[in-house]
């Protein structure tokens, strides 16, 4: 999940600290929701330590319900995909479904990396659900997984105007 919409007239001094606007709260709310009418609740969640993205976490959790830990990596922050397969190697191989909260470009990157190539976008709060077909965390590398789905916040709200459940 990348992190939702970030405030950038909002007072803060690093990068780090940007937090989200109102309407990435909104937004994070409601894949949050979606992730548990879908029926893909996270056994974990690891975020960056960055506010905007640990704040995409923990909104997306509350409003989804989820009863897993939030854990945060400073390896998630300025990072590149290599990086980030470092972190996932070290997750408990009991976790069966894992969610990522993370920043551009290092998670379109990855997502293309590990579904072997391609052009993926991934938008502020968007969620992209990739399967390892076998193996652990430690197995996972470029070229192994499979896209199920890629869905963002503006295609929950346009569904929801069609009057499509999501």
């Amino acid at each position: 999940m990348r992190h939702a919409k970030s405030e950038w007239g909002a007072a803060f001094n690093r990068d780090h600290d940007r937090p989200l606007n109102a309407r990435g709260e909104k937004a994070a709310r409601l894949m949050g929701r979606f992730l548990s009418d879908a029926g893909s609740v996270p056994e974990l969640v690891i975020s960056s330590t960055a506010v905007r993205a640990l704040s995409t976490a923990e909104l997306a959790a509350a409003a989804g319900e989820w009863s897993c830990a939030i854990v945060t990596s400073p390896n998630l922050y300025a990072s590149d995909p290599e990086r980030v397969l470092e972190v996932l190697a070290d997750v408990d191989p009991k976790v069966e479904q894992l969610l990522i909260t993370g920043h551009e470009p290092t998670w379109s990157g990855l997502v293309s990396r590990l579904i072997g190539g391609g052009r993926i976008r991934m938008p502020t709060a968007a969620v992209a659900c990739l399967d390892l077909p076998h193996g652990s965390w430690t197995d996972l590398a470029m070229a192994v997984c499979e896209l199920r789905w890629l869905v963002t916040p503006k295609m929950l709200r346009k569904n929801q105007e069609l009057g499509i459940r999501n």
